[in-house]
């Protein structure tokens, strides 16, 4: 993906965002994930709003915000249906072996979300695993 910003000339314009700006708020769009820790689902709608703010303004901001978006709504899915399939399994008693296998996978995607916040905050671009892919369409 290129990284380069758009320069609107036109006064009263929203212009190009510096390098600072655009690592922070690639950070943050990142970094909403933690939300999902006191809401159980705003982090992916932190990560649209990111996007739709500064999607004309920076397609780097852009490309981050949206594979967070869907980094974090791919593993709510999955830890949805981990999770009920662990409690449906708890009458027959298997449950209780998954119960802690389910509690270290809840951690992976906050581990991993504090990992790309981190490469980003090197200057880096950093690519979740199948959700790069999905925001580049291919």
């Amino acid at each position: 993906m290129q990284t380069h910003q758009r320069n609107y000339g036109v006064a009263g314009s929203k212009g190009a965002m510096s390098a600072k700006d655009e690592r922070t708020w690639s950070i943050l769009a990142h970094l909403s994930m933690f939300l999902n820790l006191l809401t159980g689902f705003l982090g992916p709608v932190a990560a649209l709003i990111i996007y739709l703010v500064y999607k004309d303004r920076s397609q780097r901001v852009a490309f981050h915000a949206l594979q967070s978006m869907w980094f974090q709504i791919g593993w709510l899915v999955i830890l949805a249906v981990g999770w009920a399939i662990s409690t449906l399994l708890l009458v027959v008693l298997i449950g209780f072996v998954l119960i802690p296998v389910m509690a270290l996978v809840s951690v992976v995607p906050f581990v991993h979300a504090g990992y790309a916040a981190y490469r980003v905050s090197k200057g880096e671009v950093y690519r979740y695993p199948f959700a790069a892919d999905l925001v580049e369409g291919r």
